[in-house]
């Protein structure tokens, strides 16, 4: 993220503060599916052994119930889908911004690529196994190439990319749905132990023995990855993001197309249980991803939201990368045993503690952001890619 996806407020001077406000929003909203994974037994080993289980609001529909799987549907891929367009468009913004100065292209990208390589790494191993900056960088340094191309090489790529991301969507679900359900699933024992009373140590070691299974959505996903990286292309030069009459038109219509088809259709995958998760968090949610900008997008076009959330978001936004490291980190020490061990307190206790610790997390990035930004231009890890990335004089 950081350089990549962040354009610092600094360097406009009246502009609609949307990206930034977007960003803020996807950054808090992937924390809504990961506070899950924190507060569940075997927290990352979890996700791939059937421990992160959904309540069934049809068969019990208490109040708890309901609010978590509403809390849950409308978050669960969205947002990072939302993210990962974003990516697409702060790749495109050093596109542009390359070509303006005559700068060749991708010139020295790949080294802001193999940098965001090593961020992702080094988040992966201590803190948090469902990284997705190691694929944004593969992703990035593919598309980089794109952006030098034709806009018909372009659009082949993106609808490709989509169509086999689709077939595996389709193909996975579809196995899912007509096989043995079985035993209900459990958690590894071993690995619920493991972050439960466990050592920083053994978790790190656990995740480096267990790297490729734990590694594979954005294997799985990375057609998804390109197609939403060349969608955020497409839109940034369609002015969808930009303060005129064309991308106030632009935001309605992906409003009513994204939110009107992706939520009955997130409804659907819900309530079909986990057997539709696939296609909900995969097929689904990049249509509502789409909605959200544009609500998002009228919402602040339109002056509905108060401007100390603009505010809270935006400086979310402009500190995305550390905002995003960090709300793992809280996670990490507030959820596992080598912390306050939350997650093994408060087991089976309902799911009101884990939507009250996301609001909490939230609350403590937005004043920690808004804080930072008052004395510093940058976010701590991004100003620590700047210094990294920043040409050396020459002598």
């Amino acid at each position: 993220m950081a350089d990549t996806l962040l354009t610092p407020a600094t360097r406009a001077t009246a502009r609609l503060p949307l990206l930034d406000v977007l960003r803020g929003a996807a950054i808090l909203g992937t924390l809504m599916t990961n506070v899950w994974i924190f507060a569940s037994p075997g927290s990352e080993w979890s996700v791939l052994q059937g421990g992160l289980t959904s309540p069934d609001p049809v068969a019990d529909p208490s109040a708890a119930n309901i609010a978590e799987t509403a809390f849950r549907a409308l978050a669960d891929g969205k947002f990072l889908a939302l993210l990962t367009i974003l990516f697409g468009v702060g790749l495109a913004i050093q596109y542009d911004s390359a070509a303006r100065r005559g700068d060749p292209w991708p010139g020295r990208y790949w080294r802001r690529a193999a940098f965001l390589l090593l961020e992702g790494t080094v988040h992966f191993v201590l803190v948090f196994a469902w990284d997705v900056l190691m694929g944004y960088a593969v992703t990035a340094l593919l598309v980089a190439r794109l952006l030098a191309r034709s806009e018909k090489v372009r659009r082949r790529a993106m609808w490709t990319a989509a169509a086999v991301h689709l077939t595996l969507v389709s193909l996975l679900t579809l196995a899912l749905a007509s096989g043995d359900d079985g035993a209900p699933k459990t958690p590894d024992p071993d690995a619920v132990a493991l972050y439960a009373r466990g050592g920083y140590g053994d978790q790190i070691a656990f995740r480096l023995e267990n790297f490729a299974a734990l590694r594979i959505e954005p294997v799985f996903s990375f057609g998804l990855l390109v197609f939403l990286f060349l969608l955020g292309v497409r839109l940034h030069r369609a002015g969808a993001f930009a303060p005129t009459g064309v991308g106030r038109r632009i935001r309605a219509r992906m409003a009513a197309w994204g939110l009107g088809l992706g939520l009955p259709l997130t409804l659907a995958t819900t309530l079909g249980g986990d057997d539709f998760f696939v296609l909900g968090r995969y097929g689904v949610a990049p249509l509502v991803a789409v909605g959200y900008i544009g609500l998002i997008g009228l919402a602040l076009d339109r002056l509905w939201v108060p401007k100390p959330v603009v505010t809270a978001l935006a400086s979310v936004g402009r500190t995305a990368l550390s905002c995003y490291v960090a709300q793992n980190l809280l996670c990490m020490l507030l959820c596992y045993g080598i912390g306050l061990g939350l997650a093994a307190r408060l087991a089976d206790t309902g799911p009101w503690w884990v939507m009250g610790l996301w609001a909490a997390v939230a609350l403590t990035l937005t004043a920690g952001s808004w804080l930072w930004l008052r004395r510093f231009d940058r976010g701590p890890l991004e100003s620590v890619q700047h210094r990294a990335l920043r040409p050396r004089p020459s002598r």
